[in-house]
């Protein structure tokens, strides 16, 4: 890879090749097995090659093995000639039948004899291990890389999609393996349904020819021998796999009531260690998923189907979710326990009509604007979606927390809905699970596709910290789900957008608060968010502090397209909260000198413009720069009528914190001095100061 890491610093690497190929959805069949505490199964990647990576030759075109045995005998290994230590090439001896799940009594023994693990290495990361070079040159195989970590890797193979019976009336090219999933990965959104039927059933097809395979501290390295471009490269493949008790991806632990959990943790390395993937936000993708445990647990996923169990055998059960927005891996979430569903004592008529489930594919598209969005199911062309305000959903929590969450959170949620739907518009998401996650769980929440995480501390005392929390966690499905950042290091463009929306949707939500009395709770937080951030900027390195630590190169990648999260595995960043209240109090900011009405109104046209997409803050800034009235960009004495636009100016050049004061009357006089009005061409003065310095300098 193209990309080499600097031992001494702290920063997460991405892997994977995206640049080259892309991963388009996953197939993942696993059981969890509480015993052993690990996940096993397999995963199927479907892949879509750039058009700038086809080669010009002769092989272009594939050719379908004769029915023969001969043409489905795995190749002998070959070296694979790849600069990486430490670790090994193999290719392992097991039939297509070992992909059979394994039952509860039968052990995995694979281990002993040598399986593929992630070698970590105690003297910190070898460079070398990160200047292989996965492009085309000359006679050399294509690499695949995906982003791997503390992971058992069994066995790759390519996957014989061709042999799928009926493919034939799906698709043209019948016997060419490649086209057919070209063809598939294609198909158009009102076909959904079709698509995924199809990903299940080749995912089930047999396999066709063992991958050669590389493993390290960070990444899993396929080739397959004689493919030396990515159009050339399967564009199906195969991963049995286990995960390891201590991988960092996911939790094995018990929750409030004693029994044994595990849970996805929304962990610094994502979800590496739990699956081999690409973790780059670029590379987004669909998935369906097939999880088995015992009868008495409850599987939860980012999943747009209220999943119910399907009985195996005595005392074993499944699970299945499917997604089919493309959203990065990292947003992917899985928690598997005996969780409890926690159902209101009493339920209105007009809840039930407010919350009738239904499936917004199901109904007839009216197509009320055009997303710029890669092709999907689109809930904002969906007329009845767009006016759901309270979409389904479940609370679930341990049998102990049940009666807490009857009095507190269940309540809460309608209310909350219904305000973030008031402010924002159409929810991206079709329905909604929340969950009371054990009392290890490192965070008040954390938010994913169609399932929210609640801290049992959210429970406790009044409604407020409930209340507040959960408009923080529904925020996030505009703000860092539906709309997320193309540069993992811009995250303030979700966290201090859910910052400040969960003060807008709880006040709306509050309905039994005077307007005033709802204001003057938004003072309060916004003078202990004040003091907050003041004490972090303090107290922390000015280079925690930078909301775009990459400066001019933020959203930049290699040719590859690997590149590195700065500061993304320091252990202090997951406790500092300048993402949060710096964006908070720009946003802040904007609303109160724009006014209310033109601030949400330009929002709600931002989301229109940009869900189901990924962002960097030159996006955000150059729309609201071109949406603000022309009015209000002219020049003016009056300092209580200034111009937003001179004072935002302002703002980004001297780093943003003055301004935004909750106690603003002498701060704000400081501000408006700007001699000129700002024009779209400063918006990259604007990024490189507000954005690309530390704070420290400016708190007087």
């Amino acid at each position: 890879m193209d990309i080499k890491l600097d031992p001494s610093r702290d920063d997460l690497p991405l892997m994977a090749n995206t640049s080259h190929i892309l991963v388009k959805h996953y197939v993942l069949d696993l059981d969890v097995d509480f015993e052993s505490q690990i996940i096993e199964g397999t995963i199927v990647l479907f892949f879509e090659s750039g058009n700038k990576f086809k080669k010009q030759s002769s092989s272009t075109e594939e050719t379908y093995p004769s029915e023969s045995n001969e043409a489905c005998k795995f190749r002998t290994p070959e070296p694979c000639h790849i600069p990486v230590t430490n670790t090994r090439t193999v290719s392992s001896k097991m039939g297509y039948n070992d992909f059979v799940i394994r039952g509860k009594g039968e052990k995995d023994t694979s281990g002993k004899d040598g399986n593929h693990d992630n070698q970590e290495q105690a003297s910190g990361i070898s460079s070398s291990k990160y200047c292989c070079d996965t492009g085309d040159h000359g006679s050399e195989d294509f690499l695949l890389v995906l982003d791997c970590c503390d992971l058992s890797v069994l066995k790759v193979e390519e996957v014989d999609v061709a042999a799928v019976p009926g493919i034939e009336n799906f698709t043209r090219s019948p016997k060419l393996r490649n086209q057919i999933v070209r063809e598939l990965v294609a198909l158009p959104a009102d076909r959904w349904r079709e698509q995924l039927d199809y990903y299940a059933r080749c995912s089930q097809a047999p396999g066709c020819g063992e991958l050669l395979f590389d493993i390290d501290t960070w990444s899993l390295q396929i080739r397959k021998t004689g493919a030396q471009t990515a159009t050339d490269f399967p564009h199906a493949i195969r991963i049995r796999y286990t995960t390891k008790p201590q991988g960092r991806s996911v939790t094995w632990t018990s929750d409030q009531s004693g029994r044994p959990c595990v849970y996805t943790m929304g962990s610094p390395i994502n979800n590496r260690a739990l699956f081999p993937c690409q973790e780059p936000p670029v590379a987004m993708s669909t998935w369906q998923a097939t999880v088995r445990a015992a009868a008495s647990f409850v599987v939860l996923m980012s999943g747009e189907n209220s999943a119910k169990p399907t009985q195996l055998r005595e005392g074993y059960s499944s699970w299945h979710y499917y997604v089919t927005m493309p959203m990065p891996a990292s947003t992917f979430t899985i928690a598997v326990g005996s969780w409890t569903e926690t159902k209101p004592e009493i339920c209105s008529s007009n809840d039930l009509v407010t919350e009738r489930s239904f499936s917004p594919f199901e109904a007839d598209f009216r197509y009320v604007g055009v997303c710029g969005h890669m092709e999907y199911p689109c809930r904002f062309q969906n007329a009845s979606a767009t006016t759901q305000e309270i979409i389904p959903h479940r609370v679930f929590a341990p049998v102990c927390l049940k009666g807490a969450c009857q009095e507190t959170l269940l309540p809460l949620i309608p209310p909350c809905l219904s305000a973030a739907h008031s402010v924002l518009g159409t929810h991206p998401f079709s329905r909604l699970d929340v969950l009371i996650v054990p009392a290890n769980f490192p965070s008040l929440g954390m938010a994913s596709p169609h399932l929210v995480f609640l801290s049992q501390s959210t429970l406790t005392g009044m409604s407020q910290l409930c209340g507040t929390r959960l408009c923080h966690e529904i925020a996030h499905a505009w703000f860092g789900l539906a709309i997320g950042a193309r540069d993992w290091t811009e995250e303030w463009l979700s966290e201090g957008f859910a910052t400040h929306l969960e003060d807008v949707f709880w006040a709306k939500a509050q309905q039994q608060l005077a307007p005033d009395e709802a204001q003057e709770q938004q003072e309060l937080r916004a003078c202990l968010r004040w003091r907050r951030l003041q004490d972090e900027v303090r107290n922390s390195p000015e280079d925690m502090q930078v909301l775009r630590p990459n400066k001019e190169k933020t959203g930049h990648v290699s040719d590859s397209g690997s590149s590195v999260i700065k500061h993304g595995l320091n252990p202090e960043k997951v406790f500092m909260q300048v993402h949060y209240l710096k964006g908070y109090f720009l946003l802040r900011f904007l609303a109160k000198r724009l006014g209310d009405d033109t601030y949400f109104s330009f929002l709600r046209k931002f989301v229109h413009t940009f869900h189901g997409q990924l962002i960097l803050s030159q996006d955000f800034l150059q729309m609201l720069l071109e949406s603000i009235p022309e009015e209000r960009r002219r020049t003016s004495q009056d300092t209580n009528t200034a111009i937003f636009v001179e004072a935002t100016k302002c703002i980004f050049s001297f780093g943003g914190l003055l301004s935004f004061h909750p106690l603003p009357n002498k701060v704000m006089e400081f501000i408006w001095m700007a001699p000129s009005p700002l024009a779209l061409g400063d918006l990259d003065f604007i990024i490189a100061n507000i954005f690309c310095g530390p704070t420290k300098r400016l708190l007087l």
